[in-house]
């Protein structure tokens, strides 16, 4: 009788740099399950995958699931104040997508807290029932050579934070025509009370006093 032999394999070693294959998903524990789960159906676009009493899983592309929010009715709010994630982010593939989810979630009433061209991206920031912050954006350059390029440059550090900006705005001067590049280009000012403001509004830093 012939043996079969097992193929001999080994774990790669050091200094082989190993790192995630891809971002499967987050959880999220909320009180407010049903308005949480109507949310990000919404913002997402996503399809319930399984859902229960305790538990709901949801994707909005291949993935088996992108979000799972699971109920947990004692739960208090955390505070303001308190340490943990900032927010999650979305990339869209252009701008005339990300403006047509503005206008559409808005339609459902739900808008962004701040709007903002970031130079090397433009964010919309919205906030879930939970207060938990999410960020729908696109890439501001072409290549992620150039993006990556302008993100380590001095430029860039002068003011990391970016400007305000108006989505209506955008919207009319996009069906108008007007170039991507032009609408990115508004002027930024050096980092300032005013860049600070919109961090302090964020509760990413405290205006002096």
């Amino acid at each position: 009788m012939n043996s079969v032999t097992a193929p001999v394999r080994s774990i790669p070693k050091l200094p082989t740099r190993i790192v995630p294959w891809k971002f499967a998903h987050f959880v999220i524990k909320t009180a407010r399950f049903d308005a949480m789960v109507t949310w990000y159906k919404a913002v997402l676009q996503a399809r319930v995958v399984q859902e229960g009493p305790s538990m709901c899983f949801l994707t909005y592309d291949a993935e088996n699931h992108r979000l799972a929010i699971v109920n947990v009715p004692y739960l208090s709010d955390r505070a303001v104040d308190a340490c943990g994630v900032d927010h999650v982010s979305y990339t869209y593939r252009d701008i005339g997508e990300l403006l047509s989810v503005y206008s559409r979630l808005k339609a459902q009433g739900i808008v962004p807290r701040w709007t903002i061209n970031h130079r090397i991206t433009t964010s919309f920031y919205y906030q879930d029932p939970d207060a938990n912050r999410v960020e729908l954006q696109v890439e501001n350059f072409p290549t992620d050579e150039a993006l990556n390029e302008f993100f380590e440059s001095d430029e860039y550090a002068r003011n990391t934070l970016g400007v305000r900006m108006d989505p209506e705005e955008w919207i009319r001067r996009y069906e108008a025509g007007t170039p991507f590049e032009t609408l990115i280009s508004q002027p930024v000012p050096p980092f300032g009370p005013e860049t600070l403001a919109i961090l302090a509004e964020m509760g990413l830093a405290r205006m002096p006093r």
